[in-house]
């Protein structure tokens, strides 16, 4: 498997005991999340795909023997992201997000949970 010596990764297997998360939701899609994001699954763990911009490269033995998944998600066209960028430049466009440090992920979900989460939250591994 691709693995990347950073910070990030080695918190989430501290976290997890070694084992890896069982789900990576990638909302980046390039810069180095894609090869960090597939280093923190554990076995038979899934990869949704659905930044836009990287390319996926895992070799195929690693994919079956750590039998691991990836799903790409569509949530827009290209041209959807192009035109709202050009919003989002105009100031045309607010983004809500709310940021949790990445040991209060309990705090997240039970915001999403109960309506509270308005946008998107953004799970902040601590700085090392």
């Amino acid at each position: 498997m691709i693995l990347r010596p950073d910070s990030e990764t080695e918190a989430v297997r501290d976290l997890t005991g070694g084992l890896g998360v069982e789900v990576v939701l990638d909302f980046v899609g390039e810069g180095g999340a894609i090869e960090s994001g597939v280093a923190m699954l554990r076995r038979a763990g899934s990869y949704f795909v659905i930044g836009y911009g990287g390319a996926v490269h895992v070799p195929a033995i690693d994919i079956i023997s750590t039998e691991i998944n990836f799903v790409g998600n569509l949530v827009g066209t290209y041209n959807d992201l192009v035109e709202l960028m050009v919003l989002a430049a105009r100031g045309q466009v607010n983004l809500h997000t709310a940021t949790y440090p990445l040991d209060a992920f309990g705090d997240a979900l039970a915001d999403l949970d109960q309506g509270r989460l308005r946008g998107r939250g953004i799970l902040i591994p601590a700085a090392s």
